[in-house]
């Protein structure tokens, strides 16, 4: 499991017109998923995004996690993550797990980060042509891997 969590000033996502999320200060979490991914690797990922320290202090420090600052989340399924580009110039994304699969992986992530930051989570709609929009605020950008714990 990967994800692009992006600290933000504000994001929304929109589908066919019609804005489906939207947050302000908070986190950006795209998520990909493969075939190998289980509970575990939620599980992890949701309490390391849950305790990461990328949110200012009163000395403007990094130090303070989205717990601390009462942030939003927004969670947008994102197959490409996990894009193959070594060879010719079409990536390959067989690394990405099927819908009968990321689906269900997908929505417990989501389960799982609402149980952790105790609030609902937003999100955007899996397999849907999404436009999502973002103010970057930092600009603070962190690539987090589950398979990669060590």
């Amino acid at each position: 499991m990967k994800v692009v969590i992006q600290r933000v000033a504000k994001a929304s996502v929109t589908i066919n017109d019609r804005e489906v999320a939207s947050i302000g200060n908070g986190l950006l979490i795209l998520l990909g998923i493969v075939l190998e991914d289980a509970q575990e690797d939620i599980d992890w990922l949701s309490k390391k995004i849950r305790n990461l320290r990328v949110f200012g202090d009163e000395n403007g420090v990094m130090n303070k996690s989205i717990m601390e600052t009462n942030g939003d989340a927004i969670v947008v399924s994102q197959f490409t993550l996990h894009a193959s580009t070594k060879k010719g110039n079409r990536p390959s994304y067989i690394k990405a797990a099927k819908p009968e699969i990321a689906i269900p992986l997908y929505e417990s992530f989501v389960k799982q980060m609402e149980l952790d930051l105790g609030k609902p989570i937003q999100t955007g709609e899996f397999g849907a042509d999404m436009k999502v929009a973002l103010l970057n605020d930092g600009p603070v950008t962190i690539i987090i891997d589950s398979k990669d714990k060590e």
